[in-house]
């Protein structure tokens, strides 16, 4: 069986779900991640300490033979071959020890980085529509890239430096105690004064890295936002200003950078000096040890190495704790997205097996979130199965409000929308809206081939149906004049193709689904009248015995719908079919005259 079959990625939304009632500063997190793989990090600090030891021994071989020598008996020679055998079988198991540790290790943190990732990724599609859009893209970019990217490295520095680091120290430790308490006690002395070092710096770097995070941040939506309008920046020859516009952020970037790294090299080169007055005052103390008769010669070597390598390994912990600050407050970072509320919860919820499209909007009212107005206002519309209805209004009139109550993605703040009778907030959304099909206005493709657009969700289609799909969409008509027909590769967001080709691409991605409920919003707004005329032929063959909701861009797409809903200031202000609404000349008839006004001057500028 194939390794990726046999391999359970950990999923680790419990340990957050554990900590999100309680202040998280990334730490708790990360010590529950460490917690978990508890058994496999003592297996990693073993199988160090044994493949490692000859770093352990030398310096206590070293020292039995400088003994041997200075104090020399019949079994000088016999201590020496013992000491360089046991030194030599230590070379000999570091190798496949080596390959056995790193095996072990890289298998585990490779595991923690995939299962991080993977909860991320579901925790972004559980949170609702509304909380993606009040983040920017770019900061989310940010949280996946290079805060996990951060966290990788903090746990890479936790299991391959700090454990064993810290086993190793405690070796040493034990060893120096068993040889000569007074060195012991000495060295005792020397640890707390670097662990107190540690600490005068530890608030300071944490700070320092916590404002330039936020300035990344900033700045990576800053940046995703001036990608986004370069075709406007360029059109309008406001690439100087644009550039003016982010450079105050760039300088700021650098002076919190700045910040940061004059932080750590301070921190760094105070510590080489405090250790190095350390190390000295070691060999004095040592040597006057050896004078009095209270150690051997030899052990001078011995507790002199042994020192400096403790001292090292403090370094060690010392020097990883820039990174591990980073990795904490990026874990921090990564938590703000997993301990937010706004989610779609479907447990203990309804899970509709069919949908038969009977909707009511019972005096519903919609508050976006951090306004004072509601959007929607007493909303009442009730929609028989298969019915057929358009909405129209102005610009931010509250179409788009009401299709997104429609597909789920929002709830109303008062009154009841129903769905076949049942309460929306008592179903499971995720099987609900597979019996849903949406084009949007915005042709929204992803990277990948024309056929992969249209069949996105629905494996094992069948040719004879995509057949169907490809004509009702009008997509043959455009089909043979791309190099590879349905296995083109459309590029990033469908950049390789006319708006009006994206677009029928996502009508062919709606009609596949063979949906109870259609949600047409302007899906024929990007066409030209040719095409268009094909599209809304196949739209009325496909909405029979359908559900469908339209909303219109021109009015004279909409002639056939069962009722027409015009919407002002998130109001219904007139209802009824197509020739009931131009014989009352009210709202829609004045609209309709605009569209069709609008349409003459668009033919005659053409002309």
């Amino acid at each position: 069986m194939d390794i990726k079959e046999q391999t359970i990625l950990p999923d680790y939304e419990k340990i957050f779900a554990e900590e999100s009632e309680k202040k998280h500063d990334g730490a708790s997190f990360v010590g529950k991640l460490m917690r978990q793989n508890f058994l496999k990090i003592l297996l990693s600090a073993i199988t160090f300490s044994i493949k490692d030891a000859v770093t352990l021994v030398s310096p206590i071989v070293t020292s039995n033979i400088i003994n041997a020598i200075v104090y020399p008996n019949d079994d000088i020679v016999a201590i020496i071959i013992k000491n360089v055998i046991l030194l030599l079988g230590l070379y000999i198991i570091h190798f496949p020890g080596h390959m056995l540790y790193a095996k072990l290790v890289d298998n585990m943190l490779r595991t923690i980085s995939a299962g991080l990732r993977k909860t991320l990724i579901r925790k972004l599609q559980h949170l609702s529509i509304s909380y993606h859009k009040e983040i920017e893209s770019g900061r989310l970019q940010s949280k996946f890239i290079r805060d996990i990217e951060s966290i990788e490295l903090l746990n890479n520095q936790i299991i391959k430096t700090i454990v064993p680091t810290v086993t190793m120290l405690l070796i040493n430790i034990v060893i120096i105690f068993s040889k000569n308490w007074i060195v012991s006690i000495f060295f005792a002395v020397v640890i707390p004064a670097e662990i107190l070092f540690i600490k005068l710096f530890r608030k300071k770097l944490r700070d320092k890295n916590s404002i330039f995070r936020h300035e990344n941040e900033m700045m990576s939506a800053r940046i995703t936002e001036m990608i986004n309008m370069l075709p406007v920046t360029k059109a309008h020859g406001l690439e100087e200003e644009e550039l003016l516009r982010l450079e105050d952020g760039i300088k700021n970037l650098r002076t919190r950078a700045l910040d940061v790294d004059k932080m750590t090299a301070y921190f760094s080169t105070s510590l080489y000096v405090t250790m190095q007055m350390f190390n000295l005052l070691n060999l004095i103390f040592n040597a006057f040890l050896a004078t009095k008769g209270l150690i051997d010669v030899g052990d001078i070597v011995l507790f002199q190495s042994y020192f400096g390598t403790l001292l090292g390994r403090v370094n060690t912990l010392v020097s990883a704790l820039p990174e591990m600050a980073k990795g904490l407050e990026s874990a921090r970072s990564v938590s703000e997205i997993m301990f937010s509320n706004d989610v779609e919860d479907d447990k203990g919820k309804i899970k509709l097996r069919y949908v038969h499209g009977h909707l009511k909007f019972d005096n519903v009212s919609y508050r976006y979130p951090g306004t004072t107005e509601d959007t929607i206002k007493n909303f009442n519309l009730e929609v028989k199965s298969g019915e057929c209805i358009a909405f129209v209004g102005s610009s931010g009139s509250g179409k788009s409000t009401i299709m997104n109550m429609i597909i789920g993605f929002l709830k109303p703040t008062s009154g009841q929308y129903l769905i076949d009778g049942k309460p929306v907030e008592s179903l499971a959304m995720s099987d609900y809206r597979h019996f849903i099909s949406v084009v949007p206005q915005n042709s929204i493709l992803m990277r990948g081939t024309i056929i992969e657009n249209i069949t996105y969700g629905m494996p094992g289609i069948s040719k004879k149906r995509i057949d169907e799909v490809l004509e009702l969409a009008n997509i043959n008509e455009f089909l043979p004049s791309l190099p590879n027909g349905l296995d083109t590769v459309i590029g990033e967001h469908g950049g390789k193709l006319s708006g009006g080709q994206k677009q029928r691409i996502c009508i062919a991605r709606a009609l596949i689904r063979d949906p109870q409920i259609l949600i047409l919003d302007e899906a024929t707004s990007a066409l030209d009248n040719n095409t268009e005329y094909h599209v809304q032929k196949a739209i009325s063959e496909l909405i029979k015995n359908r559900t469908t909701f339209i909303v219109a861009h021109r009015l004279s797409t909409i002639r056939d719908a069962d009722r027409i809903v015009v919407m002002e200031h998130g109001e219904c202000v007139e209802i009824g079919t197509y020739e009931e609404l131009m014989a009352k000349k009210g709202k829609f008839y004045e609209l309709k005259t605009l569209s069709d006004l609008n349409s003459k001057k668009e033919e005659d500028s053409i002309s």
